[in-house]
């Protein structure tokens, strides 16, 4: 992140990463829920963060034109939307041509025997709001994504951090 990027993370909740990003950074964070987003209000406040605004949005509908941001930022976000699809488009859409688009999630194993066990663990993780049975290759097929890397990151790796650069 250089100076004077302007980031959008989309899903932003409590606003556990907003004191993270650099001090240079313009920084946008959305969430659906107005819960969440006082949690991270309270929080930006008491860390003393001064380049963030954070605000209540719909991530399927972004209120933000083309190309408003360089980095567009979704942290285990992807598995938890009802249209992780159209979430993706969108965040496509607010990004600048030659900025970054990030999704770090948990997608299904490519391991047949890990993936059985996700996908008969799916009902039960949907009632808590988690898809454990999303396919990253149909996901990046629908959401028209061309990674520019993908790497399995965190401990147990089974969370892959996905870049792609806008054409």
């Amino acid at each position: 992140i250089k100076r004077g990027d302007r980031v959008l993370e989309v899903g932003v909740g409590t606003g556990i990463n907003v004191a993270l990003y650099p001090k240079e950074a313009k920084v946008t964070g959305i969430d659906f829920s107005e819960e969440m987003l006082e949690k991270a209000r309270e929080r930006v406040e008491r860390k003393g963060v001064r380049n963030a605004r954070l605000l209540q949005m719909d991530a399927t509908d972004l209120k933000f034109d083309d190309g408003s941001f360089d980095i567009v930022y979704a942290p285990y976000v992807i598995s938890v939307v009802p249209d992780p699809v159209k979430v993706a488009r969108e965040m496509y859409r607010v990004c600048r041509p030659g900025g970054r688009v990030i999704i770090l999630n948990h997608f299904l194993s490519a391991n047949p025997l890990v993936s059985r066990v996700e996908r008969w663990m799916s009902p039960a993780t949907i009632h808590i709001g988690f898809k454990s049975d999303l396919d990253l290759p149909a996901f990046l097929a629908q959401a028209e994504l061309h990674p520019k890397s993908i790497e399995k990151v965190n401990v147990p790796r089974i969370w892959s951090l996905i870049t792609c650069v806008k054409d």
